[in-house]
């Protein structure tokens, strides 16, 4: 259930996670008040509310730690595909060095990867999985550098030495890049911070005021509240599956670079 929500759409996640919790919520103290009178809820109000505050601090740090991990990890993948792209970059244009079909065959095949990783891998990444299309593209480049460093004979050592290094770097932002994909919350902590604000909510339903529709109001409030964050580290676990996603541009640009150069 949980690897659905995070890898629906923002429209649907927000209709699952804040919207109908909301509604839900703001029918509990009408539900309770059916059957509990006020006089025995305004009893307990000194007491739930020690026990509220301390249960809301809990489930505030919990919640908070949750979101930073989560917003962390979706900035470094933004930096995973631009250090990708860099060090496809870099590759393409120290090329020339290995001679002149050496080079040609080494910006093809590099071609060939990062036109592979849009059109192929971000889909499967989208499924949480990577593309055997897109690592044989990868395959393809090791082979072109590794003949080309065969052939040549009178290359800069340093230079071939930079070479292999950015495409080591290439291969670890790609690695890099599928595991983000698989999301960074594990299940049992989603059940937790989920569980916990169901907690949270249901504490409210037990407060007595003599005003019913102010204390629902404020029930209604608190959930859109908790749940817009719970919302915010849904959308986030998942980088390139969730609602809210990284996209390809920069490896589209890197691309726009190939074609325009000589």
């Amino acid at each position: 259930m949980i690897g659905f929500i995070t890898s629906s759409p923002l429209w649907l996640q927000t209709l699952l996670i804040l919207v109908l919790p909301t509604g839900i919520a703001m029918l509990g103290p009408l539900v309770v008040r059916r059957f509990v009178a006020l006089d025995q809820l305004s009893t307990n109000n000194e007491v739930a509310g020690f026990k509220f505050a301390t249960v809301g601090v809990l489930y505030a740090v919990l919640l908070a730690f949750s979101i930073i991990v989560v917003w962390e990890k979706f900035n470094d993948a933004e930096a995973t595909v631009q250090r990708e792209a860099a060090a496809a970059a870099t590759i393409y244009h120290l090329a020339p060095s290995l001679g002149p079909s050496q080079a040609d065959a080494a910006r093809q095949a590099l071609t060939a990867y990062l036109r592979s990783v849009v059109a192929d891998e971000w889909p499967a990444m989208a499924q949480g999985g990577a593309s055997p299309t897109t690592r044989q593209a990868l395959g393809g480049i090791y082979t072109a550098l590794l003949g080309a460093q065969v052939a040549a004979h009178n290359g800069d050592v340093a230079v071939e030495a930079e070479i292999f290094n950015q495409l080591n770097q290439l291969t670890q932002a790609r690695r890099t890049r599928l595991l983000a994909a698989e999301g960074d919350v594990p299940g049992p902590l989603w059940i937790v911070l989920f569980g916990g604000a169901v907690v949270t909510i249901a504490f409210t339903f037990f407060f007595g005021t003599r005003n019913l529709r102010a204390q629902t109001l404020m029930t209604g409030l608190l959930t859109l509240l908790i749940f817009s964050e719970l919302l915010i580290a849904v959308a986030l676990d998942r980088p390139f599956t969730g609602g809210i996603r990284e996209s390809p541009e920069a490896i589209v640009r890197v691309l726009s670079d190939f074609t325009s150069s000589p």
